[in-house]
């Protein structure tokens, strides 16, 4: 018994006192999968299909905005639905969806573009924060920045959706009677050269910039506000959707009264334009039509920007929740 306990209790302290097994180390952190070519694309595809679909409902308001802005007589009247009316005889419904071929072409460069550049820049951002959020500043600067590119893009098929819906506005014998986008596009390079696609260029840019800024930034922010608050659910979505397309307009009035005048602009019987430059349209409709005249038609504007701005919002948070589910 003796011997026996004593070879257990040695055999014990022999056991303690054996080097430990060190224990193996962590794995390294798996390198995050570079995204997929569908996933990289993804905000470009969703922003242009949401733009295009959004266009298609409003281009009849879109249509009245212009022809308001393109008032230039002194006691004219400026009524939406004076101009609607007018519209409606000359032209019929049709008259309405005048140049949405052009406005389609527009959302597939300009929105594409802009859409996913704003969304690409914000998802770097956020990676660069850990994960965190970006700033409202960042967000307005992304802001910014897509607008500007995606506006270069995008003017060519703005300067024919334009010159479209301007040209009932014209006497007869000036009315370019373009009969499509590609007719437009292809006669404004043959008759007036290549750099007339990018006519009225600077406000077109400044003012999308303007109007990305109200419009994304303010989208995302409030949205992430609200969804603190109230949970994510469609209320939040459709209140933040309203703050970005008030935004959107009251930022983008100005810049867009302005490209209108110098995009549908035509030479006189001398050949000299009427403006020479953005700034020289600003300044003769200021000194000639006074400041106000900058926000004529907001109502209008604001009933065309707000809801396409909540359509594309919206219509972009419901495609990407059905891809999510869809597990592409």
């Amino acid at each position: 018994w003796y011997n026996a306990e004593y070879m257990g209790d040695t055999h014990s302290d022999m056991s303690a006192s054996a080097p430990a097994t060190p224990a193996p180390a962590p794995p390294a952190p798996a390198k995050p999968a570079a995204p997929s070519a569908f996933k990289t694309a993804q905000p470009f595809l969703v922003g242009g299909a949401a733009g295009m679909f959004a266009t298609t409902i409003i281009q009849p308001l879109d249509m009245v905005k212009v022809r308001i802005q393109l008032v230039e007589k002194a006691g004219a009247s400026k009524s939406p639905f004076k101009i609607a009316g007018d519209l409606l005889k000359a032209d019929g419904v049709r008259g309405f969806y005048k140049g949405l071929d052009s406005a389609l072409l527009r959302q597939a460069t300009y929105t594409t573009t802009r859409m996913g550049a704003f969304r690409s820049i914000s998802n770097h951002l956020t990676e660069k924060n850990h994960g965190k959020p970006p700033s409202f500043l960042e967000k307005a600067i992304a802001g910014l920045a897509a607008g500007g590119i995606g506006a270069v893009v995008g003017t060519p098929a703005d300067v024919a959706l334009i010159r479209m819906q301007a040209d009932g506005t014209l006497p007869v014998e000036q009315r370019r009677n373009y009969t499509g986008v590609v007719n437009a596009l292809s006669r404004m390079v043959k008759e007036e050269g290549p750099m007339s696609l990018f006519k009225g260029m600077s406000p077109t840019v400044v003012r999308a910039m303007s109007l990305n800024m109200g419009m994304l930034a303010t989208y995302d922010q409030s949205k992430q506000v609200l969804e603190a608050k109230y949970g994510a659910n469609f209320l939040t979505m459709l209140g933040s959707s309203g703050i970005a397309g008030f935004f959107a307009s009251f930022c983008s009035l100005p810049f867009d009264f302005v490209k209108t005048r110098i995009q549908k602009m035509k030479p006189d019987a001398q050949g000299v334009y009427p403006y020479k430059s953005s700034l020289d349209c600003a300044m003769k409709v200021l000194r000639s039509e006074g400041p106000l005249a900058f926000y004529s038609g907001f109502p209008t504007y604001y009933v065309r920007i707000a809801p396409h701005a909540m359509i594309t919002l919206l219509a972009i948070d419901f495609m990407n929740s059905k891809i999510k589910a869809l597990g592409l």
